[in-house]
């Protein structure tokens, strides 16, 4: 949309270049002043690009002037070279590098504005948004694999510095999954992981793995999974399949005798 968008203001620049140059060519007079409309194809590439293009545009409408100028037979040649010349060099360039300049910072704040919006404040992974377009680009692939779900094991409410306890969760996941690998947080104490897994028993190898690391760290937290294709065809789907794993563990947690989950070895 954006370079849609873009490339829509140089063309816009260029049909306007070229127009105010026959203008200037065929109907300026003295006094007329068809020369300012210069400015519109300058800011209009400075909008698209930024200062330094934005300055070479300035430069370029600037040669077009003296050109039409010295091609219009109406126009005495000799005001070329004049210091009004020189001042309309300047200005050019001074709009189009200003222009260039506040529209690059624009850019720069909405892109820095749209990483925001899809970041979690506290620990910096991922929102619920930003993971969910991560599992349609997944699916959308078609190639197999896992989505992790895991949910700290007591309450928030009775976790003692429970932001020290989230932060600590995103590092060691993002320390322990592989290149490639996507983790985010989606919700209040839950996490979920996108990895490579090619059935759903090597996808609860990871969760167990994982499960393990955390717990090393004395981090209650229980995992559950689902493995693409194999437990659904969509992400409510997947969903719904690692949410009733995890359901089931914190079950089997609960009872005297626990059911291990899936070795890693």
């Amino acid at each position: 949309m954006r370079d849609r968008l873009r490339h829509a203001l140089l063309i816009a620049a260029c049909v306007s270049g070229v127009a105010v140059f026959t203008g200037l060519v065929f109907y300026e007079r003295p006094g007329l002043g068809l020369g300012h409309f210069f400015y519109v194809s300058i800011m209009l590439v400075a909008l698209a690009t930024g200062p330094a293009i934005g300055a070479g545009a300035a430069a370029v409408a600037t040669a077009m002037f003296v050109a039409a100028v010295l091609l219009n037979s109406h126009v005495p040649s000799n005001q070329v070279l004049t210091s009004s010349t020189g001042i309309r060099f300047v200005t050019f360039m001074t709009v189009g590098i200003v222009t260039g300049y506040f529209a690059k910072r624009n850019r720069v704040l909405m892109a820095e504005l749209h990483l925001l919006a899809e970041r979690d404040a506290l620990t910096g992974l991922p929102n619920t948004r930003a993971f969910e377009r991560v599992i349609g680009d997944r699916l959308a692939s078609g190639q197999p694999f896992a989505l992790i779900v895991g949910g700290l094991d007591e309450p928030m409410r009775d976790v003692r510095n429970p932001d020290d306890v989230l932060q600590e969760v995103a590092s060691r996941l993002l320390h322990t999954l592989l290149p490639g690998d996507e983790v985010a947080r989606v919700g209040d104490a839950e996490f979920a992981v996108l990895t490579h897994a090619g059935s759903a028993n090597e996808a609860g190898k990871i969760a167990a793995h994982l499960q393990r690391v955390l717990a090393g760290d004395n981090v209650a937290i229980t995992f559950g999974w689902a493995a693409y294709p194999q437990d659904g065809s969509n992400a409510l789907s997947l969903y719904r399949a690692a949410d009733e794993r995890l359901y089931a563990r914190r079950v089997i947690h609960r009872q005297p005798t626990v059911v291990p989950l899936p070795s890693s070895g």
